[in-house]
């Protein structure tokens, strides 16, 4: 059969600008674009609202109190970001790690001083990092450094929900990578509009509301990329033609293969995005009576140590007088393994069993029913197929600024794309400022040599030179930070 026509749509000047696909750093990107230009800017999403990586409006659900499904905290210590979030009145609390109380299979049980071990633990590793990183070393991942400094959990329960508490609850992974350059401190969004609030806020100072240039429900099957323009294929025939886009599919979707390039991407763009890692962040949510909690509503997070590692092992409370008192709602995080367990069973599968751990915390007898259960699956959606990135072991800046680098008038941005700040809402955020900026200038005329093309490598070696850490491979922080110390800019 031949394939139906394309219904192609040929932009004017002004719309010709930026075709840009879907994520926070498309925001971010605009509103850069319209403070150094007066073009405008197409968008094509996938999701039904603007945001829903960050939204809770996207899924039915029986609890009566709005939750979000995916990104809450947010790091207090990026002015610009907090401005944002202050500026839309995002309402938000601190969260406090350390109100804690710990159990495992026999009930409460106090392991709390394993906490200690792992700190003197982690503050080795975060020297044997600087080492490496300073002296040009091979890579090794923090497993392999948390062994070298003595710590073995294997075999303790309790000491491997200590690791898990610190390492897999940030970073959505067994112990990988990691990096510390973020504030001490996290806020928790509690904003019964949804985390997505500024995101609204913010498109709403270049867009209106049913703003033609937002295509929503809008699935992107090709994209064809040249050094002249880009050229966009949707699921549903239309064809898009401009003269820049910037790309914010998460790695995950690049990864899926689901949408094709023509030409082909080169090989070093194809070994950065399958090289990176994408995490599962998985929030299961109950709610009970608010006359039948059964928890201490004084404390915040309650740690299970399951004899199977990573077994819903953290429990939240929101059910708090800084949160959402009188709610009933608790819900247990697991990542990625146990993401991709729950993500094919069914909810009842699930509800028995995090039930049955609610049993082994806090008494057979004391757990009811609960009066709503629900949770999303981040690995099944088309649009997602994950949570966040990953920098693995063993890649390089330079294989990292392959992910970040264009091809042709095709840009990348996203949280992935951030050298930095991968997997936060942040990088995304810096990430479509960045790209934004860029495009700008070309488009004004600028000579700047990043029209042409970003720095990328074809040929990787296996470590990253100390002269290699600047701008140009999206690294302004200094490497060398001790707790507090944000402030960077390169060695």
């Amino acid at each position: 059969m031949s394939r139906p026509r394309a219904r192609k749509r040929k932009l004017s000047y002004l719309e010709q600008a930026l075709l840009e696909l879907p994520l926070l750093s498309e925001v971010a990107a605009d509103t850069r674009l319209l403070e150094r230009t007066d073009k405008v800017s197409l968008i094509p999403l996938s999701w039904e609202l603007i945001g829903d990586y960050v939204s809770r409006g996207a899924y039915k659900s029986d609890l009566d109190v709005g939750t979000e499904l995916p990104a809450n905290f947010y790091e207090r210590n990026f002015d610009q970001y907090v401005f944002k979030v202050r500026k839309y009145n995002v309402k938000n609390h601190f969260s406090n790690f350390s109100s804690l109380l710990t159990y495992d299979k026999n009930g409460p049980v106090d392991y709390l001083d394993k906490f200690d071990t792992f700190g003197d633990v982690y503050s080795m590793v975060e020297q044997d990092a600087g080492k490496i990183l300073l002296e040009n070393l091979q890579d090794r991942s923090f497993r392999a450094a948390l062994n070298l400094a003595g710590w073995k959990p294997i075999g303790d329960s309790q000491a491997q929900a200590v690791e898990w508490y610190q390492l897999d609850y940030e970073y959505a992974q067994k112990p990988n990578s990691t990096y510390y350059g973020f504030s001490e401190d996290s806020n928790f969004v509690i904003d019964q509009r949804g985390y997505n609030s500024f995101l609204h806020g913010q498109a709403s100072e270049f867009m209106k509301t049913n703003d033609t240039r937002l295509h929503l429900n809008t699935i992107v099957q090709n994209v064809t990329w040249s050094d002249q323009g880009v050229n966009i294929l949707n699921a549903d025939g239309s064809c898009i033609d401009a003269a820049y886009a910037i790309l914010t599919f998460s790695v995950g979707v690049l990864q899926s293969g689901d949408i094709h390039f023509s030409p082909e991407l080169p090989d070093w763009k194809n070994i950065a995005i399958q090289t990176f890692q994408m995490g599962i962040y998985t929030k299961i949510f109950l709610q009970f009576p608010p006359d039948k909690t059964f928890w201490d509503k004084s404390t915040e997070f309650f740690l299970y140590a399951s004899p199977t590692r990573g077994y819903y092992p953290v429990w939240q409370s929101l059910d708090h007088q800084d949160f959402l008192p009188g709610s009933g709602i608790l819900f247990v995080t697991v990542v990625t393994d146990q993401s991709y367990v729950v993500d094919m069973q069914d909810d009842d599968t699930t509800k028995q069993q995090v039930l049955a751990t609610l049993r082994q915390m806090f008494g057979q007898n004391n757990v009811p029913e609960p009066t709503a259960f629900m949770y999303p699956r981040w690995s099944t959606i088309p649009w997602a197929y994950g949570s966040y990135s990953n920098w693995p072991p063993g890649l390089t800046l330079e294989g990292h600024q392959n992910l970040r680098a264009n091809n042709g008038r095709l840009w990348y941005a996203g949280e992935a794309t951030s050298a930095e700040f991968f997997g936060f809402l942040q990088g995304a955020y810096f990430e479509g400022q960045m790209v934004g900026e860029t495009i700008a200038g070309c488009l004004n005329g600028s000579d700047d040599a990043r029209c042409a093309s970003a720095k990328s490598y074809e040929s990787l070696h296996g470590t990253t030179d100390r002269e290699e850490y600047g701008p140009v491979n999206g690294w302004t922080e200094s490497s060398f930070q001790t707790v507090g110390d944000v402030s960077g800019g390169g060695f």
